[in-house]
């Protein structure tokens, strides 16, 4: 067996749900989203730490709300129409990523997805997992693990 054909052997086909945070493009394996909704009406929690926006009500759980945007180093995000919590699955938690918009889902193949640079538009590569690229962009594939360690 060759290479190239091993190499076909073990890739994936794989479905991301991709959205900005400022004018990046980054991307979540569609399984780790448990939904994406507008419910921006957060109950601040005192003494946390800059990048958790505050709380939600989802559906009688409490959801920790990231603003992923000081997380990655740039300015707080602002309410505007298009910014969505796209909630995630931790554990036994759910967790609100606070995005500026949500964008499309595409699908890609694994050995597409190339390895992330040390740094992405001034943001370190520790926060990414690895890139994809269209003919138009660069999606950014997010690695939830490290930005919920976060402190």
């Amino acid at each position: 067996m060759s290479a190239a054909v091993a190499t076909r052997a073990t890739s994936i086909e794989l479905q991301l749900a991709t959205f900005y945070v400022g004018d990046l493009l980054l991307a979540l394996p569609i399984d780790y989203v448990q939904e994406i909704n507008r419910n921006l009406d957060l109950t601040e929690v005192p003494h946390a730490p800059p990048h958790v926006r505050g709380v939600i009500n989802l559906r009688g759980d409490v959801a920790t709300v990231i603003d992923l945007r000081r997380v990655l180093g740039f300015s707080p995000a602002e309410v505007t129409p298009q910014s969505r919590n796209l909630i995630v699955r931790s554990s036994d938690e759910s967790i609100g990523l606070w995005v500026d918009r949500i964008a499309d889902i595409i699908s890609v193949s694994s050995d597409e997805i190339g390895p992330a640079p040390a740094n992405i538009s001034g943001v370190e590569g520790r926060f990414f997992k690895g890139i994809y690229r269209t003919e138009t962009e660069i999606v950014v594939l997010l690695d939830t693990g490290e930005v919920l360690s976060i402190d």
